[in-house]
């Protein structure tokens, strides 16, 4: 009896060693997150290039989340809600990972646009970051609670952030049609966007996977998306732009000089 007691408990507290394994790595990934999104608020390229060279921790972390639970599976051989945490825990600490490599990439795009001469963020990337790091924070506060409701919460604002991504795509699409020159930043500007759009969906993949831990089975509704046509956004970027050409063109037509007449 002693010794069936003594195998459960070492059991309960190999389960604790990987959720709290889980959370290392979430923590991580957050600060990486949050460091990110300063470096580029700040041109910081100091702090860009530490998000850069932390980023093997997570992925230590998660081929040490790998390993122990194959070693769980095989040893443990688990059931029913110990099965679902395993898996579930294997599955979420892929989309940490996955989260920290897009952190990572923002901060690297984060170095390239500090060498350009310093232009006014667009509105919606500073947006964008905090959205995204408002459900990662939430929804590794849902896995801590093993709280269903809450993650579903953050699986239904993912659309938030596509929302914002579109809008982004289009307001950086309108000035690089306006000003050619502005091509190579706004195309950075653009990938940091998409990398915390992808973020998003991993933070709605770990949902997910809450709620199949919880309640045993897989989320059937479709995910939330803001569905716009790219084609429609580019044609109304392609308007607006036309319509600012205008305007200058005949703003300047107002304020160029008449020549004089050289007839005698």
């Amino acid at each position: 009896m002693a010794t069936q007691q003594h195998i459960v408990s070492s059991y309960d507290k190999e389960l604790e060693h990987l959720n709290e394994t889980i959370m290392r790595m979430g923590g991580i990934a957050g600060s990486q997150l949050d460091q990110a999104m300063k470096s580029v608020l700040k041109r910081d390229s100091a702090m860009a290039k530490e998000v850069v060279e932390s980023d093997y921790k997570v992925d230590d972390l998660e081929h040490e989340v790998a390993t122990f639970t194959v070693r769980l599976l095989a040893l443990r051989q688990p059931m029913a809600v110990d099965l679902r945490n395993i898996v579930a825990a294997l599955k979420i600490s892929s989309d940490i990972e996955r989260i920290a490599d897009y952190a990572s990439n923002v901060a690297k795009r984060s170095i390239a646009l500090s060498r350009f001469p310093e232009i006014k963020l667009v509105r919606t990337l500073p947006l964008m970051g905090r959205q995204v790091q408002q459900m990662f924070k939430d929804v590794l506060d849902a896995y801590a609670q093993r709280n269903a409701a809450k993650a579903m919460q953050v699986w239904g604002s993912d659309e938030e952030v596509d929302e914002m991504y579109t809008s982004l795509f289009r307001e950086l699409l309108t000035y690089m049609m306006e000003d050619p020159r502005s091509i190579t930043v706004c195309t950075l500007l653009l990938f940091m966007g998409k990398n915390l759009e992808r973020a998003g969906d991993h933070i709605t993949n770990i949902s997910e996977n809450i709620y199949f831990l919880v309640h045993g089975k897989p989320v059937y509704q479709d995910r939330p998306k803001f569905e716009e046509s790219y084609y429609r956004v580019m044609k109304q970027a392609e308007d607006n732009a036309a319509t600012e050409s205008g305007k200058i063109a005949k703003k300047g037509a107002k304020k160029a000089p008449r020549k004089k007449s050289t007839k005698k």
